[in-house]
């Protein structure tokens, strides 16, 4: 065994002062999901682990580890919306994420602005530049590798709208660093940015052409 490669199963434990899967597999967008429940009470709150599935339809999807608010709402429901989380909002986003009841609405908790939606019922975050709003398609139980269920849920969704705010879109294409979005990275609380000085450019390589 190669001393310079710290290896364990995860059955087992780490044996390291934090678990390094979530600083390895990341950094990861923010899954900010608003929801609804039946009854009418709003839900907003951060999904560490979320992103993109598909293109054509365009569909998310943000695992809940148990079964909190927002997966029982988008259940109750069908719909939910996802905002990006930019650093000009990363306190408010942080704020979201506070353990309380059900009846407490994060927005107002949060200082944030319910914004009507043009297609769900679910509202987005005036506040964040960038909106989808999502029509669930799914929700998967995961299964660990001998097939047992484990309590954490997949809620995928077809975006069915998309708010972009019109100062993203540069020479009509969207600006990712500029909407300064951040990213949850590893450890208790690391979190990144994206700056354009990081950006570079790379074109899917074309098939050789034959002789």
């Amino acid at each position: 065994m190669n001393d310079d490669i710290h290896f364990y199963e995860p059955k087992t434990g780490h044996g390291l002062p934090h678990d390094p899967f979530n600083a390895i597999v990341g950094p990861r967008p923010i899954g900010w999901i608003s929801s609804r429940n039946a009854a009418g009470e709003l839900n907003l709150a951060p999904y560490s682990f979320f992103n993109g599935f598909n293109y054509v339809p365009p569909i998310i999807g943000f695992s809940s580890i148990g079964r909190k608010d927002s997966l029982r709402n988008v259940e109750q429901t069908g719909e939910f919306a996802w905002n990006l989380a930019t650093r000009p909002l990363a306190e408010a986003m942080n704020i979201s994420c506070t353990a309380v009841g059900p009846e407490v609405d994060e927005f107002v908790l949060a200082g944030l602005t319910p914004a009507p939606s043009r297609i769900i019922s679910v509202p987005r975050v005036a506040e964040s530049p960038v909106s989808f709003e999502c029509r669930l398609t799914q929700i998967i139980q995961l299964r660990d590798a001998q097939g047992g269920e484990i309590d954490s849920y997949l809620a995928l969704g077809e975006v069915v709208g998309v708010h972009i705010a019109r100062h993203l879109l540069v020479e009509g294409i969207y600006d990712t660093a500029s909407a300064q979005p951040i990213l949850r990275g590893g450890g208790p609380a690391d979190y990144f940015t994206i700056e354009p000085e990081s950006r570079f450019k790379m074109y899917r390589p074309k098939a050789p052409q034959p002789n």
